[in-house]
């Protein structure tokens, strides 16, 4: 009982199902972030031309528009910075939706695109200071700021390398025309950040796995936890046994109930005993209408000298019957003529014929 509230065990079945039902599903933010910003950095690489073709006529529009005007007021200021916002929204658009897209994309190939209401509900025991004192100290923070710590270093050395080894060529883009220039240190950043985002991805691979570790430790069960919910699932065992056992006095009731209407009962003598109804109208065969063992054989004994069936004894046919014919199912064939020969006695006794 003392290692009962250990979480030892993995998660059953359904305790992920619930888990997955309240939100709670690991995913890797960091996963989430080397993709985006790869999908960026790309999308503005092949969209640059189209980008800079409509911030230079941007800025030739508003030129123009400012040396039209002769006065400079409020509402000129308005519609001038209205005018440029709009502009750089419709043109900056397509690159957020494509980063807001791969997020999603690649959030939801870790969560298999959960959507769950519980995770939007406002939960008041985040605002616990003594839970939020928990979760600031505790082992996924340090992790979390052990890999902060790398990914800054990591930014830090290659943009300081990079960029010192590229001083002089980034020198020779004032010579270039515009854009040219603009189009090279394009490259040179995009370059930069694909060596970043390279370790970052060794860095986020490992993020993967500890948080799927984290997960997995997280959502652990006790053994005491895992007997409850057989229980739920299945059944409380004490229950269970209780249920067959009323079911079996039905069915045993049934059956006695059965046993009146027999023709004849054979017996081996006192462990076995089989009922059999045979009705020339009605069945193709005899048919096994009640069966027990040792007291249940005594019972249908008892039942059918009480209600004047016809009770003879024959040892084996009593046993196999007993252990090959269900109850309400017709005898074997094999067995036609060894029963035929006991009823035809049963009907000379009772001045019948077949």
């Amino acid at each position: 009982m003392a290692d009962s509230g250990e979480k030892t065990e993995k998660a059953t079945a359904k305790k992920r199902r619930d888990e997955r039902k309240k939100g709670n599903v690991f995913s890797s933010r960091d996963l989430v972030t080397v993709a985006s910003i790869l999908g960026v950095f790309f999308t503005l690489r092949l969209l640059f031309p189209w980008l800079f073709e409509n911030i230079s006529f941007l800025f030739q529009r508003q030129i123009e528009f400012a040396a039209s005007v002769e006065a400079l007021t409020p509402s000129f200021i308005h519609e001038l910075t209205w005018n440029s916002a709009m502009f750089l929204a419709r043109t900056i658009l397509p690159v957020l939706l494509i980063s807001a897209l791969i997020s999603v994309v690649v959030t939801g190939m870790q969560t298999k695109f959960l959507f769950s209401h519980e995770a939007m509900k406002p939960k008041f025991s985040r605002l616990n200071p003594i839970q939020g004192l928990k979760r600031i100290v505790s082992l996924r923070s340090l992790v979390e700021l052990v890999k902060n710590l790398l990914k800054i270093s990591v930014i830090v050395y290659i943009v300081y390398r990079y960029v010192r080894n590229q001083i002089e060529p980034l020198i020779t883009t004032l010579l270039m025309d515009l854009t040219q220039s603009a189009i090279y240190i394009l490259n040179a950043v995009l370059m930069m950040v694909v060596q970043i985002c390279i370790i970052f991805i060794f860095v986020a691979a490992l993020d993967y796995v500890y948080q799927r570790w984290d997960y997995e430790r997280k959502i652990r069960m006790s053994k005491h936890e895992v007997k409850e919910e057989y229980k739920q699932m299945e059944g409380d065992p004490k229950v269970k046994a209780k249920i067959r056992e009323v079911q079996r006095k039905f069915a045993m009731s049934r059956m006695m109930q059965a046993v009146p209407t027999a023709d004849v009962v054979i017996k081996n003598p006192t462990h076995y005993a089989v009922a059999l109804r045979y009705d020339a109208l009605k069945d193709m065969a005899p048919i096994l209408v009640a069966k027990g063992q040792d007291e249940t054989a005594l019972r249908i004994i008892r039942v059918a000298e009480e209600n004047d069936v016809y009770v003879t004894e024959d040892k084996p046919l009593a046993q196999i019957l007993y252990r090959t014919v269900e109850l309400n199912r017709e005898i074997p064939a094999e067995f036609y003529n060894t029963v035929a020969e006991i009823l035809a006695a049963l009907y000379r006794m009772k001045n019948k014929t077949l």
